[in-house]
Order: structure tokens, then sequence, then C-alpha cells
């Protein structure tokens, strides 16, 4: 997957070093969900076994390795982007806080709300682009 992700970015933008960062990206969305599913997720599409640590299992441990990949994912970008206006700032922020709200839903809440909520991740995609719009990064 990661391999085709990356040649398809790099026919489409001919940028080989944006391809690589494609190709990590998935591969890196592929390890954390190994740590977090029980085994169903397949070593290659289609075929080997299945492997996944099972993490969800534990509301404790989920929480204790989720919440600092979500924190160290905010710090990240926090760093490597500057606010342009008091959008680029608050709306940060306000994402932040939803997303955080929308995980605790998700973990304490009941299946209808989490269907509704993932009903409307666009939402949640649109906004992300509305604030990175707001936002310059750091040189």
């Amino acid at each position: 997957m990661a391999l085709g992700a990356a040649y398809a970015y790099a026919y489409a933008k001919g940028d080989l070093s944006g391809a690589a960062v494609v190709a990590a990206l998935v591969v890196s969305r592929w390890l954390l969900d190994a740590i977090v599913h029980v085994p169903d997720l397949p070593l290659m599409p289609g075929a080997g076994p299945m492997v996944g640590l099972g993490l969800w299992q534990s509301k404790a441990a989920t929480l204790a390795v989720e919440i600092p990949i979500f924190a160290a994912g905010v710090w990240l970008y926090a760093r490597a982007t500057r606010a342009k206006d008091k959008a680029g700032s608050y709306g940060l922020m306000g994402l932040v806080g939803f997303l955080a709200l929308i995980h605790l839903g998700n973990f304490f809440g009941d299946p209808p709300a989490i269907a509704w909520v993932g009903q409307a991740q666009w939402l949640l995609v649109a906004w992300a682009y509305w604030v990175d719009a707001h936002r310059d990064t750091r040189h």
C-alpha cells in the first residue's frame, strides 16, 4: 500500500521526496493501527498472517498511548506552523479541543453517538483545512 500511494503521488506531482513522505505516512499509520487493533491487519494486502496487539481491549492502556500521541501531533503541528491571524490561533485551539471532546465521547459514549461523529468526519477535515489556511510554516 505504501509503495502504491507513493507511486501515485510521484506520478501526480512529480515529487520524489514528497512521495517518500507519503510512503512513510502510510507505513506509520499501519504501525499505529497494529498497536491498537486485535489481530485483523494483514501484513500484505489480501495475504499473510493477521497482526495486531489489541490495545483497544484495555481502556486504560488505550488512553495511556493515544493521549500522548495526540498531544505530540498537536505539539509538532503547532511548533512547525504559526498563526497568520486570530482564526489560525483560535481555530486551532477550538479544533484541538473539539477533537479531544470527540475522542472522550467515543471512548465513553454509546454507539449511536459514535456513529453520528463518524458520519460528520468530513466536517472535521474542512475545519482542519480552514485552520491550516490561516497558518504558515515556520522557516
